[in-house]
């Protein structure tokens, strides 16, 4: 091929990359789902929110099942409650968002034990719990001092500069926003992009079923940050922080369908 050629088919090449990275991640992601329903008939979110549904009812060593579990609405209510958390709850005399509030019912009320609890399970439980919030609006409030604490650690920590690359949340979902990350501009996670409302999740471009706080663990990898542990005074402090700022934003799929 002559070097004119080779110069067409280039600015050709960029041109198209140029174009794929201005596609609507949330128009994709449609697309994606919308493939995967043709081919599978099926979509993986439902596949966890069935599993989650059978373990919910599954009795532990206690015989009895999570429907004896109260996740901030009363036992077994769960229309709405994923939207309210999270919160503080007066029988551990702390503040528990989704996940940690099933691994207490697991290990308090169903009679697991801790290490016999597997994160898979969780996660799916959690699907299938967020299910039951799909339209409601997030609704979570600073009532207690343990709530207020935790918010106030959470936004020290999304806004401090730390780790190998002096970096942190708010460099990229504020300082940055708008701004491209490989083809994905940062999310403003405390305003118009209400990014609360996309977790738990399934994530279409790896295979992977997450919620909130993988989504913050990962984003801690991402700059070279040591990850805080699953069900840690961090996460929680951080999905506190930023549930508030979303407050107000309706749920519209959960479980959502990501990148």
């Amino acid at each position: 091929m002559r070097p004119k050629a080779w110069w067409v088919v280039g600015a050709a090449l960029l041109l198209l990359l140029g174009l794929a990275q201005e596609v609507d991640p949330r128009e994709e992601a449609k697309r994606q789902k919308e493939l995967l329903l043709q081919t599978a008939g099926i979509l993986p979110t439902e596949l966890v929110v069935q599993q989650g549904e059978e373990l919910f009812h599954r009795k532990g060593p206690s015989g009895k099942t999570m429907a004896e579990c109260d996740f901030g609405l009363g036992k077994g209510v769960l229309e709405g409650a994923a939207a309210r958390l999270p919160r503080y709850f007066l029988d551990t005399g702390r503040v528990e968002d989704l996940d940690h509030r099933i691994l207490t019912c697991m290990t308090k009320v169903q009679g697991f034990p801790k290490e016999a609890v597997k994160r898979s399970e969780v996660v799916a439980v959690a699907f299938y719990i967020a299910s039951k919030s799909t339209g409601h609006r997030i609704n979570v409030r600073l009532l207690f001092p343990q709530e207020k604490e935790l918010y106030a650690l959470g936004e020290k920590l999304f806004y401090a500069r730390t780790g190998a690359r002096d970096v942190g949340c708010a460099t990229c979902h504020v300082t940055y926003v708008g701004k491209r990350a490989g083809v994905l501009p940062y999310a403003d996670v405390l305003g118009k992009d209400q990014s609360w409302t996309h977790w738990p999740a399934y994530r279409y471009s790896n295979d992977q079923t997450w919620t909130m706080q993988d989504r913050i663990r990962a984003c801690y990898g991402n700059i070279a940050h040591p990850q805080p542990d699953l069900y840690s005074l961090p996460i929680l402090a951080l999905e506190l922080f930023l549930a508030y700022h979303n407050n107000g934003a309706v749920v519209e799929e959960w479980p959502a369908f990501v990148r």
